[in-house]
């Protein structure tokens, strides 16, 4: 895959900040998963398209879906924040002609996650959350220092959900019934506790 072309399409698409962190999570998603055994070319490609679809304002992203016969389930639809990456999964299967399951995957869940993610999925996932460029510094060392300690994945993941779910509370808003899935599926993960 033109890794060019695809920049390129993404940076025509996204904010000058939505692209830097576009490039941080691709940079990130590479080291995570050479770190983790994932495959380094997926988690970066993955990471590079993930918020392809993250500048478009919503009620475009309905059009986007209808006129493409996008099948989307009612709350995913529903949800301003998270509808940008599973419309950036279908975007990049047709506009850049992705067919990678595992990849478009990655792409799909890079917001919320869910319940027994891939290795690649958990890879993309931390990348969005704690690239370089963009996010917060400390809180990006304070997973990596859980990796570098532990070596558990599943206990970064579940830092990162955590902190989602606290920012979700403290400003009043919803919490997706996926973040609540993937929250009790990795709490209940004993290997998840030993932070």
């Amino acid at each position: 895959m033109n890794t060019g072309y695809i920049r390129d399409w993404i940076k025509h698409r996204l904010s000058e900040e939505r692209y830097l962190h576009s490039l941080g999570a691709e940079e990130t998603a590479g080291e995570l998963a050479g770190m983790f055994s994932a495959d380094i070319e997926k988690a970066s490609l993955a990471a590079l398209v993930h918020d392809n679809a993250k500048d478009i304002p919503y009620e475009d992203m309905l059009e986007i879906i209808k006129a493409n016969d996008f099948r989307l389930d009612e709350d995913i639809k529903n949800n301003k924040k998270i509808i940008h990456a599973y419309l950036g999964a279908c975007l990049a299967e047709k506009e850049l002609n992705i067919r990678d399951k595992a990849v478009l995957d990655a792409v799909k869940f890079h917001t919320t996650g869910r319940p027994d993610m891939t290795m690649l999925e958990k890879v993309v996932f931390l990348a969005d959350k704690i690239e370089a460029n963009t996010r917060d510094i400390d809180f990006r060392e304070e997973v990596l220092r859980i990796l570098g300690k532990t070596r558990n994945i599943n206990a970064a993941v579940l830092l990162c959900v955590d902190r989602t779910i606290r920012s979700l509370l403290d400003r009043n808003l919803a919490i997706n019934p996926i973040t609540i899935e993937v929250w009790n599926y990795y709490i209940r993960t004993a290997e998840a506790k030993m932070v």
